[in-house]
């Protein structure tokens, strides 16, 4: 095309900028789509990060929903840093998982399931170690273990692989009655252990490095090959994990294995029911860092560095007010020590500087602003981070952090969330118990003014309690983002106990529960009153977990203050919880001792003793196979409100199920009912 002259050249110029712009509109994405439930199963979640030694790329695994009686397919996905397309490069969800590059950042090797319907290994869905050319192709099987392998580690040079695999033992006494009777369950005796096993993947010989003498909960090679971090117990069950961990160092040439932690040590913190989880190699293999978390009490990061008379601890300090929240790693090869820590409800990925003969320099954020972080990975220099985040409009993605508050998006996982009507989301305040400050996620209609009047209201109640209802855009089945869709607005508090508030605030539960925090949630419940958003006759509660046991406790303290109610997998005895669960150091935390120690504190806590104060319509959930909060809770509450004070209840058990529903069937079954629960009894719809 010829142009006479510049002043015909600028009016092609401003019409082919008219023409892109007009372009450019007509293919923005309109929001026109209310939140409904099922939309809640078309989300797909981002895990499992792994950046390329060179930083050009970026190992991932998406996980998706199915239909019915199906529950989440994980498939490994590959993209990179530079904008280029992303390439999936597993198919039928091959349930892959841990993804680790080889040295060259030729092939990826990941843990996976391949069920081709075969009797033996690796084709009998099994999980085995896996490696995939990061081009393409099929993934290719590198063990064939029978009953499949547990965890793995990659050698520095590529050439090995060091996994682990499990053991049945039965134990003495009583050996010959126990295996004589083998499909009969025993409360001890009956143990899976796990071994250590290499892979030489050049002469392809496989060998034992460690007996089946411990239960491994955690394995971390250093990087010079030389050593493997254990994190180990002397039983499966879940209870001892709690309380009687250790960490250990395991000499790959000697077979000897050096003990980091002791009972004595534990004896030190504020609880002997600690968690030891996440351990961590700096990149000179010197120094290792671990986390140990508590249900009450803050998580602490420790390291044990290299010295000539062993490995000394060092307690790492975190910033004030920050809450670790996992995800510990050295950046690179210098000891900068990188860790998610959440505050005020975002997470945010943090670093600490100079951890080093038992001290430790400032501390950075190294991906910062309002977001809230699921999970991040370095390249092998440090200098490239990859993060997984969430903000108040987008669902999870794929970031590439140039600086503090600057990113690049990689991926686009939900670009229908592009066309949602969403939730006005803020992060409010009121004055709670003690006069303090507390803080929740408060979610309103799309489009709602406070001159619009008074809205039914659902209070949304998080688990844990160590947890936090975070400030994200969140599609969840307990009530988030949908609620407001429907035209409720929904407060998740953060009520004392929460994470993410410093220290004091976290810990100012133990000793206290159902009081300081049911403080909390009511006064929330009564501000929003106050500032006119809800309306004081239609005022519901819900929560699963230490949510359902706030539940519980809620319609025992405030029988007047709630319409409706929604309990699932909720204590209502703490005696019977500690005696049930499989974690009952959380109990023995939060009421200081044991049921014969504090008999009357027990009672205090445990909604059971008061349960005649109810009037609120409830609806009760649970998993039939639930080992965290066992279904007698829920069936004693039931029987309690139907057939002795005759209150309108409705229980529902999630038939197989453990503490959260795995299936699309029942979890759609769960938001179905809570969406008619509360819409007979605040909305009044009577079609039900």
């Amino acid at each position: 095309m010829k142009f006479a002259d510049s002043h015909e050249q600028t009016k092609w110029a401003l019409l082919v900028a008219l023409i892109l712009a007009a372009t450019t509109v007509g293919a923005t994405v309109v929001r026109d789509h209310h939140i409904e439930a099922e939309d809640y199963f078309g989300i797909t979640v981002l895990g499992n990060l792994s950046v390329s030694p060179d930083g050009s790329q970026v190992a991932y695994s998406e996980s998706r929903w199915g239909k019915g009686k199906e529950g989440r397919s994980t498939d490994l996905w590959l993209a990179s840093t530079n904008g280029k397309a992303n390439l999936r490069l597993t198919f039928d969800g091959f349930g892959a998982s841990s993804p680790v590059w080889g040295p060259s950042g030729q092939d990826i090797f990941f843990l996976g399931r391949s069920n081709r319907e075969q009797d033996s290994a690796p084709y009998d869905g099994s999980r085995q170690i896996w490696r995939v050319d990061p081009t393409g192709g099929q993934p290719v099987a590198m063990t064939r273990v029978k009953k499949g392998v547990l965890d793995f580690q990659l050698s520095p040079d590529g050439s090995t692989l060091f996994y682990k695999v499990s053991k049945e033992v039965t134990d003495e006494p009583w050996k010959a009655l126990k295996k004589e009777y083998s499909d009969l369950e025993f409360g001890h005796g009956v143990r899976n252990l796990h071994g250590l096993r290499k892979l030489d993947m050049k002469t392809w010989r496989d060998e034992e490095v460690l007996a089946a003498e411990h239960v491994i909960w955690d394995m971390a090679l250093s990087p010079d090959g030389k050593k493997m971090a254990l994190i180990t117990t002397e039983d499966n069950e879940l209870i001892f994990r709690e309380g009687w961990s250790n960490v250990g160092i395991l000499a790959l040439d000697s077979g000897l294995i050096t003990p980091l932690t002791d009972q004595a040590w534990r004896d030190t913190h504020k609880s002997p029911y600690g968690w030891l989880e996440d351990l961590a190699w700096s990149g000179d293999s010197k120094a290792l860092a671990f986390s140990i978390g508590y249900d009450g009490f803050a998580s602490n990061i420790w390291v044990a560095e290299q010295r000539e008379s062993g490995w000394p601890l060092q307690l790492v300090a975190r910033p004030e007010m920050v809450t670790y929240s996992g995800g510990l790693s050295w950046r690179g090869s210098d000891r900068t020590l990188c860790f998610k820590g959440e505050e005020m409800a975002r997470v945010r990925v943090y670093a600490i500087e100079g951890v080093k003969k038992g001290t430790q320099g400032k501390s950075l954020i190294l991906a910062g602003g309002e977001v809230v972080t699921g999970s991040f990975s370095f390249d092998a220099s440090g200098r490239k981070l990859v993060a997984n985040i969430e903000t108040t409009t987008t669902a999870n993605d794929l970031y590439l952090i140039k600086g503090e508050n600057k990113r690049i998006q990689l991926t686009h996982a939900n670009p229908q969330v592009e066309t949602w009507i969403l939730p006005q989301i803020q992060h409010v305040s009121w004055s709670g118990a003690d006069g303090d400050i507390c803080y929740g996620i408060l979610e309103l209609p799309a489009g709602y003014k406070k001159e619009d009047g008074p809205l039914p209201t659902i209070i949304e109640l998080h688990g844990g309690p160590t947890s936090s209802t975070k400030y994200r855009l969140r599609l969840w089945i307990y009530g988030r983002a949908l609620m407001a869709s429907k035209g409720y607005a929904l407060l998740s508090p953060n009520y004392h106990g929460s994470t993410g508030y410093g220290d004091e605030f976290l810990e100012k539960l133990i000793g206290r529960e159902n009081e300081i925090e049911v403080t909390d949630i009511a006064n929330a419940t009564r501000w929003l009153v106050a500032e006119g958003i809800a309306d004081a006759e239609k005022v519901g509660v819900m929560g699963w977990s230490n949510g359902g046991y706030l539940t519980n406790c809620m319609i025992v303290a405030e029988p007047d203050m709630f319409a409706a109610a929604s309990s699932g997998a909720g204590v209502l005895d703490m005696t019977i919880q500690w005696g049930i669960e499989d974690t009952p150091g959380h109990v023995i935390n939060y009421v200081e001792g044991l049921p014969w120690q504090q008999a009357e504190h027990y009672q205090k806590a445990s909604p059971l003793y008061h349960l005649d104060r109810v009037k609120t319509p409830t609806l009760i959930h649970v998993g039939g196979s639930d080992p965290r909060v066992p279904p007698a809770h829920s069936k004693a509450l039931y029987r309690g409100l139907k057939h002795y004070l005759n209150v309108p209840c409705e229980l529902i058990v999630y038939p197989g199920e453990p503490h959260g529903l795995t299936t699309h069937e029942n979890r759609l079954a769960k938001i179905t009912w809570d969406l008619a629960w509360f819409g007979k009894y605040l909305l009044g719809d009577e079609s039900q």
